[in-house]
């Protein structure tokens, strides 16, 4: 893979590293309730939007994870290189999936496990 490409998914791991935050800003600033929750469905309402909320920051913080991990591969020259076999991860991946840490042996490997 070229530095061109390389650049490429860089700038596409930080846009979506920044839509992710900036997204969940936002939903964090939606769930101020204020102190008036004298109401049982009220109350009730709150517990499930902040459920909801904690499951939603989970899975992207775990995302953002990830792209910070693919981030820091690409910061230390092995970014592309599979985790499992040490292969090249293949470019259709890659541009799907720029934060993949496995080719596409190894995927269909783990997916059979």
């Amino acid at each position: 893979m070229d530095k061109k490409e390389i650049e490429r998914l860089k700038e596409k791991l930080v846009a979506e590293r920044e839509r992710i935050a900036e997204s969940m800003r936002r939903f964090a600033s939606e769930l101020d309730f204020g102190d008036d929750t004298d109401h049982g469905e009220e109350e009730a309402d709150e517990a499930e939007e902040t459920a909801n909320f904690l499951s939603v920051k989970q899975s992207q913080d775990k995302r953002l994870e990830q792209i910070d991990s693919a981030l820091e591969r690409i910061k230390n020259g092995t970014f592309g290189a599979c985790a499992e076999c040490g292969k090249s991860i293949e470019k259709e991946i890659l541009n799907i999936d720029p934060e993949s840490l496995l080719c596409k042996s190894c995927k269909m490997k783990e997916r059979k496990r």
